[in-house]
């Protein structure tokens, strides 16, 4: 008989274990963490539309129309093969960027190498790094596909590393997906994923949604569906997606959204 919780993040742990890896068919459900992710990344020939080197649109026209100032310090968060991360260096970025799967950030510093680009790049569980790995502050988060792969009560620890990690007047860039009827994501409650113990293929957002979680710590500067791009596009661009810009708000004296 084990007692294995004594703090919030023994709690958080064990809830991670009601996602683990399982199979389903002949493949591992998403966001059932690094193996998963080192097999979608293994194979760089396939048509997934985001395997392709380019940076999201909403990005690139944040910096474009100054809504993110540059140069600054930038976290790429989920970094995947670099794509957000090398626009951020090309506008002079001091770019971190973290991933999971070591498939990804090798691909990803691949195509720095290529590009000359200076990119910091972590491979680990962004959650679970020392803080001398991501020391902050940062001006500019990037997150293009983390956040919604996380369980719920990862947002907990989503949440406590931005208050952490995110300067006072810095942005949080979101890509995140969208609950609507072309059921790209799950819609399932909360409550229920539990009950399910999987994530199917991620999870999708209201904005009401992304505005609650985040409220208290950032406020809304843009939110809006993605634009499509057309494939000779130099920008990635999907409608199934939301595209969130929010700032850090200051905050004295309270813990932000349950977390310090």
């Amino acid at each position: 008989m084990d007692r294995t919780v004594r703090t919030v993040e023994d709690l958080l742990t064990l809830l991670d274990g009601l996602f683990a890896a399982r199979a389903e068919g002949d493949r591992l459900a998403t966001g059932d963490g690094k193996d998963f992710w080192d097999g979608f990344y293994a194979d760089r020939s396939r048509e997934v539309p985001f395997f392709v080197a380019k940076p999201d649109e909403n990005l690139a026209a944040y910096l474009d129309q100054g809504l993110v100032a540059s140069p600054g310090r930038a976290l790429d968060l989920g970094c995947g093969p670099g794509r957000n991360a090398l626009l951020l260096a090309s506008h002079g970025f001091d770019v971190d960027a973290v991933d999971l799967s070591p498939v990804a950030v090798a691909w990803a510093a691949e195509r720095a190498r290529e590009a000359g680009a200076e990119i910091r790049f972590l491979c680990g569980d962004a959650f679970a790094l020392p803080a001398a790995d991501l020391p902050g502050p940062y001006d500019l988060v990037v997150d293009s596909g983390c956040f919604h792969h996380l369980p719920p009560h990862r947002r907990i620890s989503y949440l406590s590393l931005l208050a952490r990690v995110l300067r006072p007047g810095g942005h949080l860039a979101l890509t995140a997906f969208a609950a609507d009827e072309e059921g790209m994501a799950s819609q399932l409650s909360d409550a229920d994923l539990y009950r399910e113990r999987r994530l199917g293929g991620g999870l999708a957002y209201t904005p009401e949604s992304l505005r609650w979680i985040f409220s208290g710590l950032l406020a809304e500067v843009d939110l809006r569906r993605m634009r499509e791009e057309p494939a000779d596009s130099p920008v990635f661009g999907e409608p199934y997606l939301w595209t969130g810009l929010f700032r850090r708000t200051a905050v004295r004296g309270r813990s932000v959204a349950g977390v310090a």
